[in-house]
């Protein structure tokens, strides 16, 4: 069993990032596509070069907007099933949030179907992004260059090449910084090497989306540029699990077909804003996509990418305990299976064994109650533990510990 800061179990079968590798052919290519790699980060390069000659200095671009609110907790959708906007962060000077913007569905024209018209509208800012081992999707999200994807493409290199469609010149990216405990990344491209009319996408508040709402996905999966798939949200409030290891909260479900290469690309709405980023697939044992895709929700990206921008480490809330669902269907709480030893939970005083039926007002019928309350919070808050413990029941006062590199 692996131990994480909330432990709740997370589902098999998961593409967690390895899905340039997922091929027998993708597998037999790692070697070419690390040398095409070596060689598009030169053609960049040389192609900067020859254009500083040519091409008139960048036009004007507005700023990323940076502010005076932040958080210090990333997966921190979960906070908003208790009725928060945004967590409470010590650091009043840290950026903020990225604008979510209100909702103003696209009006297709004649022939046009509401999936195409969001496909013109938003395709142009979504981009292949290629690494020595492998290659994924991102998109634009500001006008200073500002490129956000998943944790697990860029995998772990500090440059990458990022085209805009497949007749597109290379650029050459730098990775800004990454957060593998919600699978986001920042990249950053020279503004001026955007292709003239591209316009940054813009968010949706993920706590309006609804289930049944229509999503489409624009990613490059298996290669095939700015492939557009449409389905559902088929749920809300999903767990998946990080490559950290650990457990990603509030995650939206969707039918719409994701496939490997479509990770860290854009889930949208009718409006055509970002609601998610495309990150995992369950894929029951399957091969490729059975209809149940899974994407970071977009209040997570909004408040993650600043920070990732400014060069700061995300901190995650730790509590240090492994949970398990009750053993049988009429059971409440979560069962305390293992306590992290010198852990938050272990030195407020939780037992193995213990049941835990309330964290701060938040009542527990599962573990994935615990995941939300503990993600509602940030590191160093104290928060009430309700147990049950032979046959009484205990209020534990637990500071909440910085969420370690892996559990």
């Amino acid at each position: 069993m692996l131990p994480s800061s909330w432990m709740v179990k997370v589902p098999k079968h998961l593409w967690t990032g390895d899905w340039r590798i997922d091929t027998d052919a993708r597998r037999e290519a790692a070697e070419e596509a690390a040398a095409r790699h070596r060689d598009a980060l030169r053609r960049a390069a040389e192609e900067r070069q020859a254009a500083r000659a040519d091409v008139p200095p960048p036009r004007n671009r507005r700023a990323l907007l940076i502010g005076s609110a932040c958080i210090a907790v990333a997966t921190i959708a979960a906070a908003f099933t208790v009725g928060l906007l945004l967590p409470r962060d010590d650091n009043s000077n840290g950026p903020a949030p990225l604008p979510a913007v209100a909702s103003s569905p696209v009006k297709p024209q004649a022939g046009q179907t509401v999936a195409s018209a969001v496909y013109a509208k938003v395709s142009p800012a979504v981009v292949s992004i290629r690494t020595g081992q492998g290659s994924g999707t991102g998109f634009l999200v500001s006008d200073t260059g500002k490129l956000v994807t998943n944790a697990h493409v860029v995998s772990g290199s500090s440059r990458v090449v990022v085209r805009f469609g497949s007749h597109g010149t290379s650029l050459d990216g730098a990775v800004m910084g990454t957060d593998q405990s919600s699978d986001l990344a920042v990249v950053s491209i020279d503004p001026g090497a955007v292709p003239q009319g591209v316009q940054p996408l813009q968010f949706a508040d993920s706590r309006t989306v609804q289930v049944g709402d229509t999503a489409i996905a624009i990613g490059n999966p298996f290669g095939l540029d700015r492939t557009a798939t449409q389905g559902i949200v088929s749920g809300l409030g999903r767990h998946i699990q990080a490559p950290s290891g650990f457990s990603i909260d509030s995650v939206i479900q969707t039918d719409a077909p994701i496939n490997p290469g479509n990770s860290g690309g854009p889930l949208l709405d009718t409006s055509g804003r970002v609601i998610g980023v495309n990150s995992q697939i369950e894929t029951g044992g399957a091969n490729g996509n059975v209809g149940i895709g899974f994407a970071i929700p977009s209040n997570t990206v909004r408040q993650v990418v600043p920070r990732l921008v400014q060069g700061q480490t995300i901190q995650h809330p730790y509590l240090g305990i492994s949970t398990a669902a009750g053993t049988s269907p009429s059971a409440t709480g979560a069962p305390v299976e293992e306590v992290v030893p010198g852990g938050p939970a272990d030195k407020g005083g939780v037992q193995q064994g213990d049941v835990i039926i309330r964290v701060g007002s938040t009542q527990v019928t599962s573990p994935d109650d615990v995941s939300a309350a503990i993600a509602a919070h940030k590191p160093n808050d104290v928060v009430d533990v309700v147990v049950q413990r032979a046959g009484g029941t205990v209020v534990l006062h637990i500071k909440l510990g910085v969420q370690p590199k892996t559990p």
